[in-house]
């Protein structure tokens, strides 16, 4: 056991499917978010900050590992294969010594693995998945989630979150039909704040406060709508390269890749997806209040992300797994007293991605850092670009990216497809310019960049030389 005197206590407060740009420091137009604000100005505030595979389960797996997807496996949404690996964070900061809890979203199968933690007060939100009457018992998640637990004893047995109608990828919005103290967000706080409680006060801490929100179902309590509601909204994002005619197959699925066609239900949508994150926003400064009065708050480091974004009917899509902006853009922010974090009031324009939090908090905890594919995001480290990649199928959706601090390509696998935008100048990826003669040398550059990084690879996307799918890859695809 390592020593553990005047080691800081850490705190990894997640969301899920929020926005990179939505937070008021982003220079979001209309979510409102005071407290994570002020969190991020006082703390270093990464604009590019992203996840790598914009799905839950690929990219929690990056973050509880600090490894590549190409290293975890995992480069695609898939259920029900169970997680093995050596090091994870949780379990390296109890080998620091660390007192370690999460608290809310873990997404990791079997739905009880503890992944290293000491202990796990569930909540994973609805999964279709795992509600399947034929499953085990103690793996049902109306069983097995504590939080549904829970709810059935203070509500009655047929108690759901699904009683608004509302489906867990769906666009639809409508408040909270229970109290506010019931909704899955407030619950999230509260079972954190019972940790402060029964903490060892011995021991440094790491607790995870993990949100479902503002992942669908879009229930906020009443008074979160109240707050978007009759106000002028900026609409979506719209581009020289959307697929219109897709919309317009889909719009009216409930949880299309579309998102709707109706624009009241889009704005319903936006005010539903703004009412989540603004509750949550409100209970982050519930659990501050709640540091401060445990008398630990001076002597705990707070990170801030979010596992991937939503595309919120931006260029006429809905949900994630896509390679633009709303999709792998995620809010990432480090906040501390300044004994600890030196460079307070900063904005760090390095690129950052989920496998960087656990190298982050392993130098706050005099923890072993090799070995793993992130970076310290508190040393001086720094990456060229990052290679992002997801495989989504039907409709051709398989994607490769690879993204700077200015700029982005894309390639489709399936159709091999090419997209380039210059996020410096067109950062809501209005124009793609695939096609302009005086980008061709820089999208030469980052194909190669993407070649080089699937060469070898099992889909046989890449011969070093060139970009190809081979019947092999599309084999893989479909079985992916």
């Amino acid at each position: 056991m390592k020593k553990t005197e005047n080691k800081p206590n850490l705190l990894l407060i997640m969301t899920d499917e929020m926005r990179g740009d939505c937070l008021g420091i982003a220079g979001h137009p209309d979510v409102k978010t005071p407290y994570l604000d002020t969190l991020a100005s006082q703390g270093i505030y990464f604009p590019n900050a992203y996840t790598a595979c914009p799905s839950c389960i690929p990219a929690r797996a990056e973050l509880l590992t600090g490894l590549s997807q190409r290293h975890t496996g995992r480069v695609g949404y898939e259920d029900g294969i169970p997680w093995e690996y050596d090091r994870t964070l949780p379990g390296d900061l109890t080998d620091c010594g660390y007192q370690t809890q999460c608290v809310g979203k873990m997404h990791v199968h079997p739905l009880r693995s503890r992944m290293g933690f000491q202990n796990v007060v569930l909540h994973d939100g609805m999964l279709q998945a795992y509600r399947d009457t034929r499953l085990p018992y103690y793996e049902n998640q109306l069983v097995a989630d504590d939080y549904f637990y829970w709810l059935k004893n203070e509500k009655g047995i047929r108690a759901d979150v699904t009683d608004t109608g509302i489906q867990c990828n769906s666009w639809v919005a409508r408040p909270w039909m229970y109290d506010e103290m019931s909704h899955p967000t407030n619950w999230v706080v509260t079972q954190s704040i019972d940790f402060l409680r029964r903490r060892d006060p011995g021991k440094p801490f790491f607790l995870m406060t993990s949100f479902v929100r503002p992942h669908a179902p879009y229930d906020a309590p009443a008074c979160y709508f109240d707050m978007y509601r009759g106000k002028k909204l900026r609409k979506p994002v719209r581009g020289d390269w959307d697929d219109r005619d897709y919309l317009q197959e889909n719009g009216r699925i409930y949880d299309s890749f579309s998102g709707p066609l109706d624009e009241e239900m889009i704005r319903g949508q936006q005010e539903g997806y703004y009412a989540c994150i603004t509750h949550i926003d409100h209970q982050v400064g519930r659990l501050l209040q709640a540091l401060e009065a445990h008398g630990v708050l001076d002597n705990t480091v707070i990170l801030f992300a979010s596992d991937h974004g939503e595309m919120l009917s931006d260029h006429c899509l809905n949900r994630k797994s896509m390679p633009y902006q709303g999709s792998i853009r995620i809010p990432l922010f480090i906040w501390g007293p300044e004994r600890l974090i030196s460079r307070r009031g900063n904005v760090d324009k390095r690129l950052a991605e989920l496998r960087d939090i656990m190298p982050t908090f392993l130098g706050l905890a005099g923890g072993e850092k090799s070995g793993l594919d992130g970076l310290d995001l508190l040393g001086n480290g720094e990456r060229e670009y990052l290679h992002g990649e997801h495989y989504e199928d039907p409709a051709g959706r398989a994607n490769q990216f690879i993204v700077t601090e200015q700029d982005k390509y894309i390639w489709f696998p399936k159709t091999g497809r090419e997209q380039y935008f210059r996020l410096d100048a067109d950062p809501q990826e209005t124009q793609n310019a695939i096609e302009r003669p005086d980008f061709q040398e820089r999208i030469s550059y980052l194909r190669g960049c993407l070649i080089r990084e699937l060469e070898g690879g099992p889909e046989g996307y890449s011969d070093g030389r060139s970009l190809h799918v081979s019947q092999k890859g599309r084999a893989f695809l479909e079985n992916a």
